[in-house]
């Protein structure tokens, strides 16, 4: 599972961002999805511009 390792740095920025006093788990839920789901869709224009370029060949 060498792919799952994320560095101290990126983790420890990421904690800070969705971290909340708050939250009985300690994460503030509504930020924590809306950055997944902005990666996600990232991912999916990447995706779709592979596509592409496969298509066209």
């Amino acid at each position: 599972m060498e792919s799952l390792k994320v560095e101290k740095e990126v983790y420890d920025a990421i904690a800070r961002i969705i971290q909340s006093n708050d939250s009985p788990v300690g994460i503030d839920a509504k930020k924590t999805h809306i950055i997944i789901l902005q990666k996600l869709l990232q991912l999916e224009k990447r995706l779709e511009s592979i596509e592409e370029k496969l298509a066209s060949k």
